[in-house]
C-alpha cells in the first residue's frame, strides 16, 4: 500500500501551463524560418517532453552558440505568448492552492526559469511553490530523473511519499525513474505512451487531489 503523501510535484509544461499548442506553434514557426519545417505529429511523436537543447539540437543540427542563441529566441517567443499567465487555467491554480495548504509542492520542468517565473507571477502562483527545479538547475534534463532528485532533496522527503503529475512520456519516465509515484494527464500524448504512470487521467481535478491529501 502506497504511504501518505507528503509532497507533490508538477510539471509546467503541457501539466500546469495548458500550454502545448503554444510552444509546437513557436518551434513551427522557428524551424520554418531555419529551413526545417516540423509537422504536430513530429512535434507529438517524438519531441515534446524533452529539453529545450535536445528539442532544437536536434531538429536542427546545430549546437554552441547557434544552438544557445536560438533557445534563447525561442523563450523570449514564448513570454511574449504565455507571460501574461493565461495559459495556467483558473481550476488550475486553485488546485495549486489546494495542494500548498496541505503539503510542500514543487515545480520540475524542462523549461527555463525566465520563461516560467513570468508565468506563475501572473497567475498568482510564486509564493505556492516550495521550490523551482528548472533547466537552469540540472545537468540531465527529462527523462532523466536528476530534476525530480534535486526536488525531494529540496522538500526534504523520500520519493515513496511524493507524487508527481506529468503529461509526456519523457516526464514520466523520470518521475518513476526518481521513485515517484506518478499521475499522468492524458492529452499532450496518447495513453499508450504514458503506460508508466501509476494513474492515467483525463485532468486534474478536486477529487483526485482530496484523494491523494484528504
Amino acid at each position: 500500500m502506497p504511504g501518505p503523501v507528503r509532497g507533490i510535484a508538477f510539471d509546467f509544461n503541457g501539466t500546469l501551463s495548458h500550454d502545448e499548442p503554444i510552444l509546437y506553434s513557436i518551434y513551427r514557426d522557428l524551424f520554418a524560418a531555419h529551413g526545417r519545417p516540423l509537422g504536430e505529429q513530429d512535434y507529438y511523436g517524438a519531441l515534446a517532453g524533452l529539453t529545450e537543447e535536445a528539442i532544437i539540437a536536434g531538429w536542427l543540427d546545430v549546437e554552441g552558440e547557434e544552438l544557445a542563441a536560438l533557445v534563447a529566441e525561442r523563450v523570449a517567443r514564448y513570454r511574449d505568448r504565455a507571460g501574461d499567465g493565461s495559459t495556467v487555467p483558473d481550476e488550475m491554480r486553485a488546485l495549486v492552492r489546494y495542494a500548498a495548504r496541505r503539503v510542500p509542492v514543487a515545480l520540475v520542468s524542462g523549461a527555463f526559469r525566465a520563461e516560467i517565473e513570468p508565468v506563475l507571477e501572473a497567475a498568482g502562483l510564486t509564493q505556492e511553490f516550495r521550490c523551482l527545479v528548472t533547466a537552469d538547475d540540472v545537468v540531465h534534463g527529462k527523462p532523466h530523473p536528476e530534476g525530480y532528485e534535486r526536488a525531494l532533496a529540496a522538500l526534504g522527503i523520500p520519493p515513496e511519499d511524493a507524487v508527481a503529475f506529468e503529461d509526456t512520456e519523457a516526464g514520466v519516465a523520470a518521475a518513476k525513474d526518481a521513485g515517484l509515484r506518478c499521475i499522468a494527464v492524458a492529452g499532450t500524448l496518447p495513453r499508450a505512451r504514458l503506460a508508466r504512470a501509476d494513474q492515467i487521467v483525463d485532468t486534474i481535478d478536486l477529487p483526485l487531489l482530496e484523494r491523494l491529501l484528504g
